[in-house]
């Protein structure tokens, strides 16, 4: 592709980049979200998904979906089977149908409900009725999120050994849920390399810096016996047996309708808050908030989640990892390609994905979240209609793990004020319809 075709496609000027941001940006992502290969396959297979099979299909959809979303609408967001929404499957959906290709044929319909709201413009309509403050929030909350991911995965914060077997005995106990790590270990350390070396990289505008951090953590991992070559090879041809075997005809039923209306409501909702965070990092959005394109992105990552259920890999879903892209300087969908390029290698070395330890990875997650946290200080939390709110999606994105919960809280939170306040006109009926179909969620679920 000469260098004309991928300026006409993808119009870096336009946007302030360079084919080689670009692609050092997708390196970054892929790194910090690679994780997703040996991850999903081993949730999945609590739902009899076979682990090598999910594998190979899980790298497949994330390659085909990211790189639709950079074709399809030119915007550096990558996509993946989802965490959260592959527990789901597995733990909910597939016990409540009977078969894990019936939990499949859901998440088709899934993605085909949702797209049906992105056509009639339902989805972009939400999005741009949310209040400024909610929007800068959530992206906020989503680095928190993400940061307490990289701690986690760095064993900086654990679990107290105590706490589950206090709780098994006493649910009604009070335990902390989580404390500090021992420093002196070897995740601990790794992690704090990388933070070390990408944190000074980043200050002096050094090229590559997420990635050289992330580097750093591997060789250190490699140094205290993390790294662990597998014994059967990084190459391997795949397996594709879960390849159309979603059961949407069972999915059908109306005794399902619950259960797909609850993950409807989770993909609804998770993109929107990751396209909103990966905007405000990337200086994306105009200056009302408003992301250009945003139909086409919304429409590409519902797509992407039938495709996921098509493939046996749960719903693929965009992935706040984008915004390591991002960081290092990614504004435009050729980031996608080399993501996706990557997932597609991934297809036939499942194991690569192993050698890099979630250690490693950490620091990536951890600085990157630190950027995306600089939002904070645009937020009026001046105004209790929306200040409030707003603090409550800070607190509850990354204490429940979960967006989705974390923004309804704070919708809910938003709506009943301002009808408390007597001002319930001045709520976007949009605004009002999400709160109400949280709170329905939450009681339902």
């Amino acid at each position: 592709m000469s260098g004309s075709t991928v300026e006409r496609i993808f119009g870096l000027r336009a946007r302030g980049t360079t084919a080689g941001r670009e692609l050092r940006g997708g390196v970054a992502t892929f790194l910090t979200m690679s994780y997703i290969v040996v991850a999903n396959p081993s949730i999945l297979a609590g739902a009899g998904v076979p682990a090598e099979a999910a594998a190979a299909a899980t790298a497949a959809v994330a390659a085909l979906a990211t790189l639709l979303m950079g074709l399809g609408a030119n915007f550096p967001l990558a996509l993946a089977p989802g965490m959260g929404l592959n527990a789901v499957v597995a733990f909910q959906l597939a016990p409540a149908t009977g078969s894990w290709e019936a939990a499949m044929g859901l998440v088709v319909l899934d993605g085909l409900v949702v797209l049906a709201l992105v056509v009639a413009g339902v989805r972009e309509a939400v999005m741009l009725a949310i209040p400024a403050d909610l929007r800068r929030a959530i992206g906020v909350g989503i680095g928190l999120f993400i940061a307490f991911i990289g701690l986690v995965n760095a064993r900086i914060v654990v679990v107290p050994p105590g706490t589950v077997g206090v709780l098994s005995a006493n649910p009604a106990a009070v335990v902390p849920p989580v404390t500090h790590g021992a420093f002196s270990a070897a995740e601990p350390l790794v992690a704090l390399v990388g933070v070390l070396v990408a944190g000074l990289l980043l200050h002096r505008r050094w090229p590559g810096a997420m990635v050289l951090g992330v580097a750093a953590s591997t060789v250190a991992a490699a140094f205290f016996g993390l790294v662990a070559w597998p014994d059967d090879g990084i190459w391997r041809w795949p397996s594709f047996e879960t390849v159309g075997r979603a059961d949407v005809a069972t999915a059908l039923s109306w005794r399902f309708v619950p259960l797909l209306l609850s993950i409807v409501i989770v993909d609804f909702f998770d993109t929107i808050g990751t396209v909103t965070a990966v905007a405000e990092a990337g200086d994306l959005a105009d200056e009302r908030g408003v992301v250009p394109g945003v139909r086409r992105i919304l429409a590409v990552d519902a797509v992407s989640a039938s495709l996921g259920g098509l493939f046996g890999a749960s719903s693929a879903t965009a992935y706040i990892e984008s915004a390591a892209g991002v960081a290092e300087g990614a504004r435009t969908g050729l980031h996608n390609v080399a993501v996706a390029g990557l997932f597609g290698l991934a297809v036939f070395a499942a194991p690569l994905a192993t050698l890099v330890p979630p250690a490693a990875t950490a620091p990536a997650l951890i600085v990157v979240g630190f950027l995306m946290c600089q939002q904070v200080a645009r937020i009026d939390f001046g105004t209790l209609a929306t200040g409030l709110p707003a603090f409550l999606i800070l607190l509850l994105v990354p204490f429940t793990y979960s967006i989705s919960h974390g923004i309804g809280a704070g919708f809910i939170a938003y709506a009943g004020i301002r009808v408390l306040e007597g001002r319930a006109r001045d709520l976007h009926p949009l605004m009002a319809a999400a709160a109400l179909a949280f709170a329905a969620f939450f009681v339902l679920s």
